[in-house]
């Protein structure tokens, strides 16, 4: 049985993974090197400060905790440049009729993004309220894999983990969704989100009697 759905922000409902890679490789250049859009992917659903020790190590860059601090300041600063001009119409497609369908199936919501910025981005767009309970990276000690984001929403819905399911664009989501008993619904494709128990390429075609009908035969429970 199935009473919450889990989402993540990024590459879920909205697409800022962008602005993301803009402002960390704006960064990245001013101190001599650039990377990857591949690269890039290694990021996605990982805390600012750790992903800024990730593109640290990538350019064999040292620096001090204080440098690092000033540093994600100034990036978190370009990338809020982008975010302030973001409007509904940057909603991916399919997100708003899904949503509509979830809460007419009486299916309770939580965001669950390691973003501190996840209020802004929703307020931009046009989706604060939308949600039961809304997890940010200033409600959060540990980022993805460890699944306490995750965890913490389904606190805050009060149903139990092996009741959610899990809506994840990025390796290291899947992984915190599987370490909180939950079921990981990949939003890609299935050679990246390896360990999904069930992947789909967007929201946009998918309906939520199709979704809890193929949880039900991943789970063995159809009939």
């Amino acid at each position: 049985m199935i009473n919450a759905f889990l989402f993540d922000l990024d590459g879920v409902l909205v697409d800022t993974a962008g602005f993301h890679y803009q402002a960390w490789r704006r960064m990245a250049n001013s101190l001599g090197f650039d990377f990857t859009h591949e690269f890039n992917e290694t990021l996605k659903g990982v805390s600012r400060m750790d992903s800024l020790n990730r593109i640290l190590d990538l350019g064999r860059v040292k620096l001090s905790e204080e440098q690092k601090l000033i540093l994600a300041a100034q990036k978190n600063s370009w990338y809020l440049e982008l975010v302030n001009q973001m409007t509904p119409a940057d909603i991916l497609p399919g997100v708003n009729a899904f949503l509509e369908q979830t809460k007419r199936a009486g299916i309770r919501t939580a965001l669950g993004s390691v973003s501190k910025n996840a209020p802004l981005i929703l307020e931009r767009v046009g989706m604060t309220g939308l949600f039961d309970a809304v997890i940010d990276g200033t409600k959060i000690t540990n980022s993805k894999p460890d699944p306490e984001v995750f965890l913490k929403g389904a606190d805050e819905l009060n149903v139990p983990a092996a009741q959610c399911i899990v809506f994840e664009d990025a390796v290291a989501g899947i992984e915190a969704a599987k370490r909180a008993g939950m079921f990981a619904l990949g939003i890609g494709t299935p050679d990246v989100l390896t360990e999904a128990d069930l992947v789909v390429p967007s929201l946009e075609h998918l309906t939520v009697a199709e979704l809890l009908a193929a949880v039900d035969k991943a789970q063995g429970l159809g009939y």
